[in-house]
């Protein structure tokens, strides 16, 4: 890692758990070593575009970074009707990070059902040049889904020398049927275990946080303790 400058945000009410105050250690990287940050990954950090962050909050301890095991994972019953309702309907394009209008409009729409439906805070200053490939330290990887011409989600993924990991992904509430965060996660692995990729990184578990909780149920999977991975829910 490179050029690199750190600083703590002083302590703020959580975004995951509202009763908490969160804290959160980062780093600021002009440049980032794909097998650098790869070690980084497993010690629990993550990424949002030139930021690499943890949690360092004074009191809790409820993040907690999940990964999967690409071999030994086995779709559920449900899993496997998203990807049969999906397959054939549903085409996923891999390329690089692009600026668009649709792009913007999708995400914040997003957002917009987010604030009304779950409360998410009111952010009016959209903006997705933090996941774009000039403010990017990594080489990323945006996956786009399309119903015939129309865009129904966008995630963004970092290949990594040993997984794949999930940086952020937006749909169209419109497709809440198809579970698509689903589907994403389903297409993430697929595409790690033909890569010869070990894990897929889901980024953090929050026991209580509604929004968060669904990681836990791509199984078997590892939770990311204070020495070690370890089994979480098989």
């Amino acid at each position: 890692m490179q050029r690199m400058a750190t600083f703590k945000f002083p302590p703020s009410p959580c975004e995951y758990l509202p009763h908490q105050q969160s804290q959160f250690e980062c780093e600021l990287h002009a440049e980032l070593d794909p097998m650098a940050y790869m070690q980084r990954l497993k010690e629990g950090w993550r990424r949002f575009g030139p930021v690499v962050f943890r949690p360092d909050c004074l009191e809790c301890r409820s993040c907690q970074s999940l990964r999967i095991p690409v071999a030994t994972f086995r779709q559920s019953a449900g899993q496997r009707r998203t990807w049969t309702r999906n397959q054939g309907e549903v085409e996923l394009l891999i390329g690089t990070p692009v600026a668009s209008s649709e792009r913007l409009a999708l995400f914040i729409k997003f957002h917009e059902h987010g604030r009304q439906v779950k409360g998410w805070p009111a952010d009016e200053d959209y903006d997705l040049r933090l996941t774009l490939h000039v403010t990017n330290p990594l080489p990323t990887e945006e996956w786009s889904y399309w119903i015939g011409e129309r865009l129904v989600g966008v995630g963004y993924v970092d290949p990594l020398p040993e997984g794949l990991s999930a940086v952020y992904f937006f749909h169209d509430p419109a497709e809440h049927r198809r579970s698509l965060g689903t589907f994403n996660i389903l297409q993430m692995i697929e595409a790690a275990r033909r890569r010869g990729l070990p894990h897929v990184y889901l980024g953090y578990y929050v026991d209580g946080c509604r929004s968060l909780e669904y990681k836990a149920r791509f199984r078997p999977n590892e939770v990311l303790t204070a020495a070690e991975w370890r089994s979480f829910v098989e």
